[in-house]
């Protein structure tokens, strides 16, 4: 079957406004990081879920093919096509792994980098870039920009794509996801700096494990055409969501799924 690849979540389900992802614990020395460094930068601190966000923001005149502020939830070429999307990333344990088992199903996916897990791991985000996946910004420090000024987001999202192309010189980082899916400003500023907003049909709600089972459950009977799919690499232990996709791949295509890119615009 052919694969759309690029060189360069019976579960209850809840309407498009249902409950966000949860703030995922941040270890005490990533607080002690992120504080100093959002000063530097100036800035102000101002279960199968469906769970794509609503349209922010509108199209903003730009030139065809360029980054929009319209969150997108979809893949590039719908039909019986699904996106697979990772947050919070990259771990030092769950992303080698998740590697390993996309390589295996010959798989490309995006994958939403947290900055400061970035500086941390920079070999990993090299990892990503080699196995032709995508990238994404997901800010430096995972923190709730919902009421944020545009120069606050601006920081925050430039000093993230700092961090990236310190790891992966010259890579473009194509898209932008809000943590919490509480997008505020962010859209605009994203499409700014030339990243798609993206957002999700499906969260799976493997940020509290429910068991490698369920997860394949939930993907399988939740997806939808052309749905985007949020999982998670980091974060937390997410040995179950690894072993979860190495599952979902073959049960998927052996029903005629194919695996696509999201959309670069609405």
């Amino acid at each position: 079957m052919t694969e759309t690849t690029e060189t360069t979540e019976s579960a209850e389900t809840v309407p498009a406004t249902g409950p966000r992802p949860p703030r995922p614990r941040r270890p005490r020395r990533l607080r002690r990081v992120a504080t100093p460094l959002l000063l530097s930068a100036g800035l102000c601190l101002s279960t199968l879920t469906l769970a794509g966000p609503a349209q922010a923001g509108q199209e903003t005149g730009r030139a065809k093919g360029e980054a929009t502020a319209t969150v997108v939830d979809s893949t590039r070429h719908g039909g019986r096509t699904l996106a697979l999307t990772f947050d919070d990333g990259p771990d030092p344990t769950d992303t080698p792994r998740l590697l390993k088992v996309l390589r295996k199903h010959h798989v490309k996916a995006v994958f939403c980098l947290w900055g400061d897990h970035v500086r941390q791991h920079p070999e990993l985000v090299r990892a990503i870039v080699r196995g032709g996946h995508t990238l994404c910004n997901h800010t430096m420090s995972h923190d709730d920009m919902g009421t944020w000024s545009p120069e606050e987001v601006r920081a925050d999202l430039e000093a993230t794509n700092a961090e990236i192309h310190q790891a992966v010189p010259g890579v473009p980082v194509r898209y932008f996801r809000a943590p919490y899916g509480s997008w505020g400003r962010t859209p605009q500023v994203a499409a700014e700096l030339g990243m798609q907003p993206l957002g999700w049909r499906l969260a799976v709600g493997d940020w509290e494990p429910p068991g490698t089972d369920e997860l394949v459950r939930r993907v399988v009977e939740g997806v939808t055409p052309g749905a985007v799919v949020l999982m998670h690499d980091g974060g937390g232990d997410r040995d179950q969501t690894v072993a979860a996709v190495d599952r979902i791949v073959p049960l998927l295509r052996a029903e005629g799924w194919r695996f696509d890119r999201p959309a670069r615009r609405a």
